[in-house]
């Protein structure tokens, strides 16, 4: 069965996006980058709302921004053929290699668990991760812990009241003094 899981960049205090709306603070360096184009390699399926959609359109035509270095066009070549599926109720559609879900996600993770293919499914965006760790659907989570507090915003997990047991995977520290720490829910 494939492995859902949900990563992102956090700061020290738990947030992906600070008071302000910002995550500036957050953009990897080259050997973070290169890392999480590495683990994207590894995804068979991306999901997301609406929001992370949006920001993430630039990278449907990003293979024709004369400025990027090489690092950027690995991940844009990466990135533009990957599948992913959006929910969102307020988008009518979706470009590039992208389809438009407005039903549960449960049961669209279900469904693609189901069906033969390759690679993670990954969820990007704290709102639908939530979702997916209230429903009990996330099998990994994996966070690149930037070194700051940012004292608010949006949290990388869901506050909940429902313990969650996890089993340490992995860890990596960059020369940038981001930790990456992988963990599977125990089950």
């Amino acid at each position: 069965m494939r492995t859902v899981t949900y990563s992102m960049n956090v700061s020290l205090d738990g947030y992906i996006v600070g008071p302000d709306g910002g995550f500036d603070w957050a953009a990897p360096d080259g050997d973070v980058f290169r890392f999480v184009t590495d683990q994207m390699r590894e995804v068979g399926v991306h999901l997301m709302g609406r929001r992370l959609y949006e920001t993430m359109l630039y990278w449907e035509t990003a293979d024709q921004d004369p400025s990027l270095d090489e690092s950027m066009l690995k991940w844009a070549a990466i990135w533009k053929p990957l599948p992913k599926v959006v929910f969102s109720t307020t988008l009518s559609a979706v470009r590039g290699n992208a389809r438009l879900v407005s039903g549960g996600l449960a049961e669209e993770i279900e469904r693609l668990r189901a069906e033969p293919g390759e690679g993670d499914i990954a969820i990007g965006g704290a709102t639908l991760a939530a979702e997916a760790a209230a429903s009990g659907l996330i099998d990994e989570y994996r966070a690149r812990v930037c070194p700051l507090l940012v004292g608010g915003g949006i949290p990388f997990f869901p506050r909940r009241e429902r313990r969650v047991d996890l089993e340490l995977l992995e860890t990596r520290t960059f020369s940038s003094k981001v930790v990456y720490l992988r963990y599977r829910v125990a089950r």
